[in-house]
């Protein structure tokens, strides 16, 4: 019946991953809509209990994960291109870094720009100086960098490496389940992996449901401030609906010519905020603050890391960083697939150093700048943001209020608004060409049809408007605490990612023999191979050149030994391989290239993977 329906749509995906993602998504907004109050008491016992008892699994997690991203990095495996035949990066640095900033925290560096330093400088988070000091401000700016610095961006870069390492050095699918080959091999094309694929699907759906919820009240609340215009559902449905119709023009234009042009839209608009506020502001202070912001962190960083609230028990953490965790890291199979999609050819050096120090270095300056010349409002200068952002309320409103206190405020209000706008629409589309990627299980645009694509465009839009206006806050409350509860398997998955990566890198390395293969031939899900073959396109559907290694396989492409167990003999060799075997350890000839039908079973045999070439290391 799936399948049916799937034809009749004219779909290119698989129909249990993408009906199994939007029926589990439809469903819980219906529920939503029409059990509020069950929904947010079950879910909010749940999330309570997570909070309290395995806060200090994510706190010690995300700094594991970056411990383990700084070895690898500093290991011999850094050297190992994110490409099938050591290809030069697709995109120039700038480019490459504007794309992932924009897809990661674009629109919360925007949100919480101004709102985030000044909460902790009205409360500080340790509760061992006093508010509005000089010294709240110092630990205000160690929390916030704490929690958009290299933690934060750990969350994505993790996922994003295990993604491209499995998808360009062997060819899996741009999936979830695609992680969990080294332990379920073929069974990722089973109901396990599908079942992995539509959880990743589903919580990645709401996790930048959450971010566009919170745009979508930022833009309101500066309309407000600048139009008049009523805070209330009706102008947050016009809202969504102008930024989902923008996002749909820039996914049916694909990644070069809409999320890469909007991308360095995105940066260069950013960019011209921050020296508005330094040159209008006080430049010296700001300046000088920045530079000191440096040295907060890398102080604070080693006891943040490990902090778990112990002694004072306060709750805060609660609300705060373990929230953080969980929320970031519900949307990381998006962020990461789609890291992973823009950063081929890279090396895993380069692409560590890039996704953490280039981001946070930006991240140190964006908050350096907007923190300090917070402080400055209120100790220096009119104050009035800790009433407004902190006795009020009014998150939303805080860049809004901030930008009050500098010449041209409508102007910049507005070109605000316009900025947040341009991330919102960047992580809407690029939410969507992951989501489709992992729904279709290739990484092919020209197969996906546009409709598609849209579908999740406007899922995302859909999901955020219903829930944002048919339930008000405790419909984001309710969205918040599934965040947290769905946060936890998808924490647990990072330990495995750990395992996952170490093990193929080893194994390709030929650290753990036998060595089965080198080259990995491209996977399709069963579903697109047969859909091609019925369709004549037998070359796509069946064929995939694979270049052997002319020093371990017999002309016809029989494997014959580790580089390792070179002196290995095998039984099933004939004299004249074994003979050929000898000229070809010389490099006296070379072995012909072999066809490899996409997920076809022809690994030699007593070798348990489907996917392998006939090929060694």
């Amino acid at each position: 019946m799936l399948t049916r329906l799937h034809d009749a749509l004219r779909l290119r995906t698989s129909p249990t991953i993408f009906f199994g993602s939007v029926g589990t998504t439809v469903l819980f907004v219906i529920l939503t809509l029409l059990f509020p109050e069950a929904v947010d008491r079950t879910f909010s016992a749940a999330s309570g209990w997570i909070i309290t008892n395995l806060g200090w699994f994510y706190i010690a997690g995300v700094t594991i994960f970056l411990l383990f991203l700084i070895y690898l990095a500093l290991s011999r495996f850094g050297r190992i291109r994110l490409s099938p035949r050591d290809e030069e990066p697709e995109h120039s640095f700038g480019t490459w870094f504007a794309m992932l900033f924009a897809a990661g925290i674009g629109t919360i560096l925007m949100f919480w720009g101004v709102a985030e330093p000044i909460s902790h400088f009205a409360n500080p988070p340790l509760q061992d100086v006093e508010p509005g000091t000089a010294a709240a401000a110092q630990e205000a700016m160690a929390f916030t960098l704490y929690h958009f610095g290299l933690h934060t961006w750990t969350i994505f870069a993790l996922p994003s490496l295990a993604f491209a390492y499995f998808i360009y050095q062997r060819n899996l699918p741009p999936r979830v389940s695609s992680l969990f080959f080294p332990l379920l091999g073929d069974g990722i094309h089973g109901p396990i992996g599908r079942t992995i694929d539509i959880i990743a699907i589903v919580g990645s759906v709401f996790g930048v449901a959450v971010s566009i919820g919170l745009g979508t009240l930022q833009i309101n609340s500066g309309l407000s401030r600048l139009f008049g215009i009523e805070q209330g559902a009706f102008a947050q449905i016009a809202i969504i609906a102008a930024v989902t119709m923008a996002a749909f023009i820039s996914v049916s234009l694909g990644l070069d010519r809409g999320i890469k042009v909007l991308s360095n839209v995105n940066i260069l608009a950013a960019v011209a905020l921050l020296v508005f506020v330094v040159v209008f502001g006080p430049t010296l202070t700001l300046l000088k603050g920045t530079v000191e912001t440096v040295g907060i962190y890398a102080r604070n960083l080693p006891y943040l890391a490990f902090w778990n609230d112990t002694f004072n028990d306060s709750g805060w953490q609660d609300g705060w960083t373990v929230f953080y965790w969980a929320w970031t890291i519900t949307w990381s199979p998006f962020v990461g697939i789609f890291i992973a999609k823009i950063s081929r050819g890279r090396s895993i050096r380069g692409f560590i150093t890039g996704v953490l120090a280039a981001p946070v270095m930006f991240s140190l300056v964006w908050y350096g700048v907007f923190g300090f010349a917070s402080f400055d409002i209120e100790m220096n200068g009119s104050g009035g943001l800790v009433k407004s952002v902190v006795d009020d309320g009014d998150i939303p409103g805080a860049l809004f209020t901030f930008l009050q206190n500098y010449p041209a405020a409508s102007f910049m209000s507005g070109f605000s608004i316009l900025l947040v706008a341009t991330f919102f629409i960047t992580s809407m589309d690029s939410a969507a060409l992951v989501l489709d990627k992992m729904s279709t299980g290739y990484d092919d645009d020209r197969l996906a049809p546009l409709h598609q694509r849209a579908t999740w465009v406007i899922g995302i839009g859909a999901i955020a408007a219903v829930i944002l206006t048919a339930t008000g806050t405790t419909g984001l409350d309710a969205l918040s605490q599934v965040i947290t509860v769905i946060g936890l398997p998808f924490f647990a998955l990072g330990y495995f990612m750990i395992w996952s990566l170490l093990r193929a890198l080893r194994e390709d390395a030929g650290e753990l023999l036998p060595l089965q293969t080198k080259q990995w031939r491209q996977v399709l899900p069963p579903e697109e191979v047969q859909r091609r073959r019925a369709e004549g396109d037998l070359e796509a559907a069946s064929s995939a050149d694979c270049v052997l290694d002319p020093h371990f396989t017999t002309s016809s492409g029989v494997l014959i030994a580790a580089p390792e167990t070179a002196g290995y003999e095998r039984a099933d060799l004939t004299p004249a391989d074994k003979n050929r075997s000898g000229e070809q350890r010389t490099g006296s000839s070379s072995a012909d290239p072999g066809i490899a039908e996409a997920g076809a079973h022809d690994a030699p045999a007593g070798h348990d993977s489907a996917q392998r070439s006939t090929t060694a290391d």
